[in-house]
């Protein structure tokens, strides 16, 4: 076999090809973009293979850990069969009743909180089992610029989009309508009509879903409206909801349909719809947080009425006057996910000699997203001071480094970060002087070399580890999104990873249909997982391996406290297996004539032999 390499840059797509359901979730895409209905897709919810995909696809989630109102998590599951999980998913959906979802209260930066509903484990990967064959199907149906809560798309994205709006036109008039708890006064009867309308026509999904919406809330009891933020099927429910609201903003002009052209996005068709008497706007969202861009007041103040009676009259929800508003973005900032963007007047003096007035766009970290990190920073710091520990650095570096990745699309975001700085100075030298001192980055495989090799101000270190500095972050262009990327479409795909082998993946496929009867879900997941990143070769030897040559070996064994963790396990031929277990020299002796390790391949045999609690093998000379 060829070396071949394997680039996967998604995950979740990589599960999908091990687990044989991508062509499925292809062919949903593709008739949901040919408008076709679908009354049969109970049936593919409970194939056994969508079933293992969402096993997989949750168990790796920090969610998963968090018990429900039944006390169970992941662990509890890891250890059934593949047989044993099927059923239970199968069974539990022949006449579903949902747990009840625990509830629990999430501080927020102003001081109140935000309900969070933990369902049980069993409850989260059923939901799992839906969202994936319901996702290619509203995707196809999605509006181009909502970037909340969907494959591959980010907040960079819709940054991105407001800015090239703001840079590339003279729309700066924002429209903001503020949803009163969104998540928690969805109106269940409007949403199914919505999934029907999307063609989503299976009455017995339908049911169920309507019974996932309708279960008790720990405490509260049995909701008559909204989505437990905490569910997994919740944030696509909720741009189902939305997905109405997005079209109709953008049939007033983005997409509003030309008799000479047809509707597409391209500037012959807006010259012609110059020519009509539409109003201008486009429509940037993210979750429930989007932004009306106008050319003129006036334009903004009719879609502005007009928004929040479309949210009330249509879909129920109610809008907080307080909050919405309409802001001259040449004037003053308006905030959207943590920044506050503006555009600035400049002058440009072209070749002739005229002057040409542009507006290119000024955006900061928003007041309350600085005083937030303030708060939490001071806090890793205060802890600092008296648990001065590995763990307690790497929290304030963490915090410090998700901050500085969130925020650096921000132009001004090095001026934002020397003011944090210069507010925490004061408190990281009272509380910290004593335990922290001058250092140098030496380690260029460092995480700290990676960000900050360019830092030309002082830097310490507590506890022998680099304390990142808080001032130190750049700005950073947000790149748009290409809408071609697509998780359902080969050519979109294509964009995003590179598929596996297919040399290795007929192997996969064949593991997948003929799991090792009496051994868990887990084991059986993870040793496919195991045999992709090696690449089919054995971690002692190096040869590639047919699967009737290849055992999953335990690195620590069961009987000695080991798991089925992936970290537990690896690849290796059944030759080199059987050396590592061997105890008698007979057999040590026949195997080693058999493979005739060179020094190296004799040393990891020895290393794993060790792990198994049996002695070095020593070669004779």
């Amino acid at each position: 076999m060829t070396n071949t390499t394997i680039t996967l840059k998604k995950d979740s797509l990589r599960y999908n090809e091990y687990y044989d359901m991508q062509g499925c979730f292809d062919k949903l895409y593709q008739d949901s973009s040919l408008g076709k209905k679908f009354n049969k897709l109970y049936e593919l919810i409970i194939d056994e293979n969508n079933i293992k995909l969402a096993y997989r696809n949750i168990k790796s989630n920090t969610g998963s850990n968090t018990r429900g109102v039944d006390g169970l998590t992941v662990k509890d599951y890891k250890n059934l069969t593949d047989e044993t999980v099927i059923n239970i998913v199968r069974n539990s959906l022949k006449d579903y009743t949902p747990n009840r979802v625990r509830r629990v209260e999430i501080p927020k930066p102003n001081g109140k909180t935000r309900p969070l509903g933990i369902p049980t484990f069993r409850d989260r990967l059923i939901q799992q089992c839906f969202k994936q064959v319901l996702e290619p199907i509203c995707e196809a149906k999605f509006y181009n610029h909502s970037y909340g809560f969907r494959p591959n798309r980010s907040t960079e994205h819709a940054l991105s989009r407001m800015g090239f709006i703001m840079n590339m036109s003279d729309f700066h008039y924002c429209v903001d309508v503020d949803i009163k708890g969104f998540f928690d006064n969805i109106n269940h009867g409007k949403l199914l009509k919505q999934l029907w309308a999307l063609g989503i026509q299976d009455k017995r999904v339908i049911s169920i879903i309507s019974k996932m919406l309708k279960a008790e809330i720990e405490g509260v009891g049995i909701p008559q409206k909204g989505t437990p933020q905490g569910g997994i099927l919740s944030p696509l429910l909720a741009n189902v909801v939305l997905n109405e609201f997005d079209w109709w903003v953008s049939s007033q002009w983005e997409t509003h349909p030309t008799r000479k052209i047809k509707p597409s996005f391209n500037s012959n068709k807006y010259r012609t719809l110059e020519k009509s008497k539409l109003k201008k706007m486009f429509i940037v969202r993210y979750a429930d947080d989007f932004k009306i861009m106008c050319k003129d007041y006036r334009t903004a103040e009719k879609i502005f009425i007009a928004s929040k009676q479309w949210l009330n009259e249509r879909l129920g929800l109610e809008i907080s006057d307080e909050k919405s508003k309409i802001t001259n973005l040449r004037r003053h900032y308006s905030e959207f996910l943590g920044y506050k963007l503006k555009v600035t007047k400049k002058i440009k003096i072209k070749s002739n000699n005229q002057k040409q007035i542009m507006y290119t766009l000024e955006s900061h970290v928003c007041d309350k997203a600085l005083e937030s990190m303030k708060a939490k920073l001071a806090k890793r710091i205060k802890d600092l001071q008296e648990d001065q520990s590995h763990y307690r650095v790497a929290l304030l570096n963490s915090s410090i480094l998700g901050m500085h990745n969130y925020y650096k699309y921000a132009t001004h975001v090095s001026s934002d970060f020397k003011i944090l700085d210069f507010h925490l100075r004061k408190t990281i030298y009272n509380r910290l002087r004593k335990h922290i001192k001058r250092t140098k980055i030496v380690d260029k495989n460092s995480t700290a070399y990676k960000y900050y090799k360019n830092y030309k101000g002082k830097l310490y270190s507590m506890s022998g580890i680099i304390v990142y500095p808080i001032c130190c972050v750049t700005n950073k262009h947000p790149l748009g999104f290409t809408q071609s990327k697509c998780d359902y479409t080969k050519e979109g795909r294509a964009l995003i990873h590179k598929n596996l082998d297919g040399f290795i993946y007929d192997r996969i496929l064949y593991m997948l249909r003929n799991p090792i009867r009496n051994k868990s879900i887990e084991y059986n997941d993870n040793r496919i997982s195991k045999y992709s990143s090696q690449m089919g070769e054995c971690a002692i030897t190096g040869e590639f391996m047919e699967i009737d040559n290849m055992h999953c070996h335990h690195q620590k064994p069961v009987s000695m406290g080991g798991t089925d963790k992936f970290q537990n396990l690896v690849c290796i031929t059944n030759d080199s297996h059987i050396l590592i277990h061997a105890t008698k020299s007979e057999t040590i002796e026949k195997y080693l004539d058999k493979i005739k390790p060179s020094k190296d391949v004799l040393e990891k045999i020895n290393q794993f032999r060790v792990k198994v609690g049996n002695g070095v093998i020593e070669l004779s000379k």
